[in-house]
């Protein structure tokens, strides 16, 4: 019984995002995803490129 008025009290002084944090945040994440696979994609291809002159 005590952990879950650890839990409940826990939660109580939780401080949570609003709407706007939750977006910008999730913004955030979303551009960083799309950046990070353009560059892998862009590095794959060049390291295919050279590997294929060298074959």
């Amino acid at each position: 019984m005590k952990f879950f008025k650890s839990v409940v009290q826990t939660m109580k002084d939780t401080t949570w995002l609003n709407a706007k944090e939750t977006r910008r945040d999730t913004t955030t994440v979303v551009a960083m995803s799309i950046a990070f696979a353009v560059f892998f994609g862009v590095v794959d291809y060049a390291v295919q490129a050279v590997l294929s002159l060298i074959a």
